[in-house]
């Protein structure tokens, strides 16, 4: 990175949105600021930087703001592009890459994320088969996507790889509270042995929350999620 050059990210250490402006940026060995965002109230940075959602992260490349977790994956490696690219190269590969992404944050999470709000055992049942039926396809979508390899980009943390991986934190707190193994070793052992590389890869380390530490985040925020009757 040439010495004129000055990287921030903007953000809180529970949000997995965050988590892949900055497993990116350590991919691609790129230095940053990483500055912290308390969201309560929102700072005055974050109002102006991103004015449209008001939302975490920000990524700042020489004091100008990008926005968005996706667009901030993807204006990383068109801007590092030495080392480490984050989406294939062919254009098809691409496609499939982001078709996935758009399925993981538009479909598949929204209904795992219910999972931290009180459910009674009804609700509970019916939206678990519902984000088993997710798991299985992105278990397919890990074989087909990697061709082969173990990553979701084939040889490397890939797009999907950071997009699915910024979740496993949240992953586990539902396993924790609720009880049930979302990733099943037994059902989608592929996965399970994806999940367990991507958290040992040391660029994902440092910024992977602390289970437990995430799973107190999480009932400060919204409550004991016991399941009401």
């Amino acid at each position: 990175m040439a010495q004129t050059e000055e990287v921030k990210v903007l953000g809180a250490w529970p949000s997995p949105f965050v988590m892949r402006a900055r497993i990116a940026l350590h991919l691609k060995k790129v230095d940053y600021e990483f500055i912290v965002e308390t969201m309560n109230p929102k700072s005055e940075l974050l109002l102006t930087s991103n004015p449209v959602h008001q939302k975490i992260p920000v990524l700042f490349h020489n004091g100008k703001p990008i926005n968005e977790s996706l667009v901030i994956l993807q204006y990383i490696d068109e801007t590092w592009t030495s080392t480490h690219p984050i989406l294939p190269a062919n254009s098809y590969d691409r496609a499939i890459a982001r078709f996935w992404a758009s399925y993981i944050d538009d479909k598949w999470f929204p209904l795992l994320w219910q999972f931290l709000k009180p459910k009674s055992d009804e609700e509970k049942e019916a939206l678990l088969g519902r984000v088993f039926e997710g798991v299985k396809l992105l278990e397919e979508a890990l074989r087909t996507c990697g061709k082969g390899g173990k990553w979701f980009g084939g040889d490397a943390v890939g797009y999907v790889d950071i997009i699915l991986g910024s979740f496993l934190g949240w992953i586990r707190v539902v396993d924790k509270l609720w009880g049930v193994k979302v990733l099943d070793g037994d059902k989608f052992p592929s996965l399970v042995e994806w999940a367990d590389a991507f958290c040992e890869e040391e660029e994902v380390k440092s910024v992977m929350p602390e289970t437990e530490k995430l799973m107190e985040f999480a009932i400060a925020r919204f409550g004991d999620p016991a399941p009401s009757k």
